[in-house]
C-alpha cells in the first residue's frame, strides 16, 4: 500500500513500539496520528514526526469515537491502524496476602482486550467509506498487538496473558467478517521487546532475560516491530493471523 499521504493510527503511540511504528510509518509519508493515555508525552512524540497527538483512553467509547473523529477531520478517514496502547501489570492468582484482586484483572481486560476491539470497530466502521486502493478491493488494514505470553503465559502473567490471547482469538473472526469490506486483520505477538517496561528491570535482570532468547539472544528492537508493521500493511495476502515476534523464545513457566 502506497502510505503517500494515507491516513494512519497508531495507538499506544507516547513510547516504545507505538512510537517506532509512528516514526517508521511517518518516514513513508504517512499522516500519522498517535493515541495515548499520556497526553503531554504522546503529543511530544507526534510533534518529533510532525504528526497529530491525541490523548485517548483506548477502552473508552468516546474516547476513541472523538479522536477519530478528529483523525478524520484534521488526516483523513485512516487506512491503517495499528494497536499498541496496553498495560502488564504482575500478579498472582493466589499471593501471599490475599488472592489476584479482580479490579486489576478487569482493568487489565478492559485496556489490552476491550481496548483493541474498541479501536478496531470504530476504525472499521469508517474504513468502510473509504474507495478501495487495489485490484483486489483493499480499502484498510488494522494491525493487533498480542504477546508470546497468549502462548505460553507464565506465573504472575494471569491476566495479561488473558487479554493478549483474546486479542489472538479475535484475529480471525474479524478478518473473516470485514473481508467483505476489503478489510485485513492482523496480530503481532511480539516477544522479549526493549521497550521502557523492560529496559527500566536492573541490569542483571535484563542480562538474564536476554539469554532465554534462542537467536539473536538479545531483546527485539521496537524498529523491528514497525518493520514488521511495515511490511504487513504492502503483503495483502496477510490476513487474519498471528505473527510471533520472538527470537524462538518460549516462555518458561517463571
Amino acid at each position: 500500500m502506497n502510505l503517500e499521504n494515507v491516513a494512519v493510527v497508531v495507538t499506544g503511540g507516547a513510547s516504545g513500539m507505538g512510537a517506532a511504528t509512528a516514526s517508521t510509518l511517518s518516514n513513508r509519508g504517512a499522516r500519522v496520528a498517535l493515541f495515548d493515555l499520556n497526553g503531554e508525552a504522546v503529543k511530544e512524540v507526534a510533534a518529533k514526526i510532525g504528526g497529530l497527538g491525541l490523548e485517548v483512553d483506548v477502552s473508552d467509547e468516546a474516547s476513541v469515537q472523538q479522536a477519530l473523529d478528529t483523525v478524520e477531520r484534521d488526516l483523513g478517514i485512516p487506512r491503517v491502524v495499528v494497536s499498541c496502547a496496553g498495560v502488564a501489570p504482575a500478579s498472582r492468582i493466589v499471593g501471599r496476602e490475599a488472592p489476584h484482586a479482580l479490579e486489576l484483572f478487569q482493568r487489565v481486560i478492559n485496556v489490552n482486550l476491550v481496548g483493541t476491539f474498541n479501536v478496531l470497530r470504530l476504525a472499521a466502521a469508517k474504513m468502510t467509506a473509504l474507495e478501495p486502493t487495489s485490484k483486489s478491493g483493499q480499502r484498510g488494514v488494522i494491525i493487533n498487538t498480542a504477546s508470546v505470553a497468549a502462548f505460553e503465559g507464565q506465573i504472575g502473567q494471569a491476566a495479561y496473558a488473558s487479554s493478549k490471547g483474546g486479542v489472538v482469538a479475535l484475529t480471525l473472526p474479524a478478518a473473516r467478517e470485514l473481508a467483505r469490506f476489503g478489510i485485513r486483520v492482523m496480530t503481532i505477538a511480539p516477544g522479549l521487546i526493549g521497550t521502557p517496561m523492560l529496559l527500566n528491570m536492573p541490569d542483571d535482570v535484563q542480562a538474564s532475560l536476554a539469554t532465554q532468547v534462542p537467536f539473536p539472544q538479545r531483546f527485539g528492537e521496537p524498529e523491528e516491530f514497525a518493520e514488521l508493521v511495515s511490511h504487513i500493511i504492502d503483503n495483502e495476502m496477510l490476513n487474519g493471523d498471528v505473527i510471533r515476534l520472538d527470537g524462538a523464545i518460549r516462555l518458561a513457566p517463571k
